[in-house]
Parts: structure tokens; sequence; C-alpha cells
């Protein structure tokens, strides 16, 4: 009886946990789609008027970042059949399509050079190196806080998602990458092989220089 106690409160407390991380990750995908509406609808208000105000506003927020995070969380102790991970993963998805297209209509009609991924992966045991992939445009993304990367679980079922698979012409060989509208990659790549997939990073800021210009500026100050 002991045993089984311990086990039913365990058991209780894990559920909580879960659902406290499902709650978490709804109440992010509120903030998300308030911050995106809010950015379209200041870019109908402006159109071409006033484009530095929108540059002033980064298109992809950091709480999509945070919510990428919290969803492997969630999948990875909930499973990624669990009816609610794969709601969350397609309310997700829809977010970042809804931000890569406003990243899109600020580019046409305000000009500047975004550097942006859409990675298409699978955890479906179809992909051996999905893992090691993702793990490299990490390292990028945190490396260059301007690179845009746009994740997308390959067989999620959702319309939208099919549509961008067709615009882009990806087909089922995992992992697959779209690199500034270019024609698809193809297989796991590694850091050397991305930086020469990407020559634009070189345009982008990295932390390690902006942490150097940080010290240096420290020594001078000192």
């Amino acid at each position: 009886m002991i045993t089984a106690a311990i086990f039913g409160t365990a058991f209780y407390i894990a559920s909580r946990i879960d659902n406290q991380r499902i709650a978490e990750i709804r109440a992010t995908e509120d903030t998300i789609s308030i911050d995106i509406l809010s950015s379209e609808t200041q870019f109908e208000l402006l159109g071409n008027v006033d484009c530095q105000t929108l540059a002033q506003n980064p298109v992809l927020s950091d709480e999509l970042n945070t919510l990428a995070s919290q969803l492997s969380v969630a999948e990875q102790n909930l499973g990624d059949t669990n009816p609610e991970v794969i709601q969350l993963k397609q309310q997700y998805s829809l977010l970042e399509i809804k931000d890569y297209v406003l990243l899109q209509n600020i580019t046409n009609k305000c000009g500047g050079k975004p550097v942006y991924i859409l990675y298409f992966y699978s955890n479906s045991g179809d992909c051996p190196d999905c893992n090691q992939m993702g793990d490299v445009l990490t390292y990028l993304r945190n490396q260059y806080p301007g690179l845009r990367v746009y994740a997308f679980d390959y067989h999620l079922d959702l319309s939208a998602l099919s549509t961008l698979k067709t615009l882009n012409k990806v087909n089922g060989t995992l992992p697959a990458m779209i690199i500034n509208n270019r024609p698809p990659v193809y297989g796991f790549k590694n850091l050397d092989q991305m930086m020469a997939l990407i020559p634009e990073l070189k345009t982008l800021a990295s932390t390690t220089s902006a942490t150097s210009t940080s010290n240096s500026s420290s020594t001078k100050a000192k």
C-alpha cells in the first residue's frame, strides 16, 4: 500500500507538471499570436510610409524560440502522438508560417536582406540525422541572433504546411532546408558546410564578435 501510494503521488505530480507545461505553452502561443497580429495590423496601417518603424520591431519574436524549446520538452514527456502535443505543434507551425509570410511582405515593401532557413524534420524514426541537424541549426541561431530558423515537422497534418512544402518543392528526403528561397538542400550538413551554404551569415553580427566588442569596450573603460 505504501509503494502504491508513492507511485500514485509521483504520477499525480508528473501529471500536474505536464499540465502546467501545456498551459505555459498555450499562454506563450497566445502572446505570440497577439504580437504577430499587432505587427500585421501595423504593417497594413503604415504600408510604405514608415518602414523604419517596422524595422525597429523584430519580426521573429523571442517568444517563438522559447516556445520551440517548451514544445520540445512537452513532446519528449508526453510523446509526439499525444493529441494535445499535435495540436500545439499545429498552432506553433501556423504561427511560424504567419511570421515567415509577414517577413516576406515587409522585405518586399521595405527592402532589406533577411537571412532565414525553412527546416523540415521528422521525429517518426525516418530521419536519423535530424537531431544532429537540429543541434547545428540551434548553434547557428544562438551564434547569429539575426538568423531566422523556422522548423517544421514534415509529417504534421496541416494544410498550410503542405502548401509551403509544395511551393518550395520539398520532397520526402529529410532533413531538408530552404535557405533564403534557394532550391532545397537535403541531408545532414555540418557547421562548416552550413557556413558555406549561407554566405549571408557574414553580414550578420555574431554573438562572439559582440562579446569581443563589449570586452574591448570594458577594457578601454578601465
